[in-house]
């Protein structure tokens, strides 16, 4: 595809974004929203391993999955590279940010299942981009899920006391909150989209 990385960036924090278009993210994003610090220290670290995943899943895919024809093999290959990398990143915290790795807890090691960091490796495939374009990709579905999981942990934060009916409480009203978040991200469509 020849589209500038600039576009591709922008289009994924934005038009494109992992949470609020394609939906991918959702157990974390629901389960860490609840502090903005948290979820904040939480979307610094996914954006870094979208960041990096893309890069290494790209250069994996094309540099030895495609000359020796294992295509096949990309949802395997790519689930055992990011599980490599955030274990690694798991021990980095770990050892020098210890008060970070137990505010994150059970989520940090979740992020290796999490869907939307597949999912950025997958569709960077799909829709054939280079390396430039696959690490504007994952920086940007990084940053855009963190835009999302920090703006729904203000959201929370701010109606916290709200007088909400028995019955929407907790993923109730998250689940509604995110569907408006979705239609307000609708209202940039027209700048820049990427199919």
């Amino acid at each position: 595809m020849d589209i500038h990385p600039m576009i591709i960036f922008f289009a994924a924090i934005f038009t494109n974004n992992m949470i609020l278009s394609n939906f991918l993210g959702m157990c974390s994003f629901i389960a860490v929203s609840g502090e903005i610090k948290t979820s904040l220290s939480l979307g610094q670290a996914v954006t870094f391993v979208l960041a990096c995943t893309s890069v290494i899943n790209y250069f994996v895919y094309y540099s030895i999955l495609v000359p020796l024809k294992l295509e096949y093999l990309r949802f395997i290959v790519f689930i055992i590279v990011i599980a490599a990398f955030v274990q690694l990143v798991e021990m980095i915290i770990e050892r020098y940010f210890e008060t970070l790795y137990y505010s994150l807890g059970i989520f940090l090691p979740l992020i290796t299942v999490n869907c939307a960091i597949l999912g950025v490796s997958l569709f960077m495939i799909i829709r054939e981009y280079n390396l430039f374009q696959s690490f504007a990709f994952g920086v940007g579905s990084g940053l855009g899920w963190t835009l999302a999981i920090v703006s729904m942990a203000g959201i929370r934060k701010r109606i916290k006391n709200a007088p909400i009916p028995k019955g929407l409480e907790g993923p109730g009203i998250t689940l509604i909150i995110t569907g408006i978040m979705a239609l307000a991200f609708l209202g940039f469509s027209g700048i820049v989209q990427i199919q």
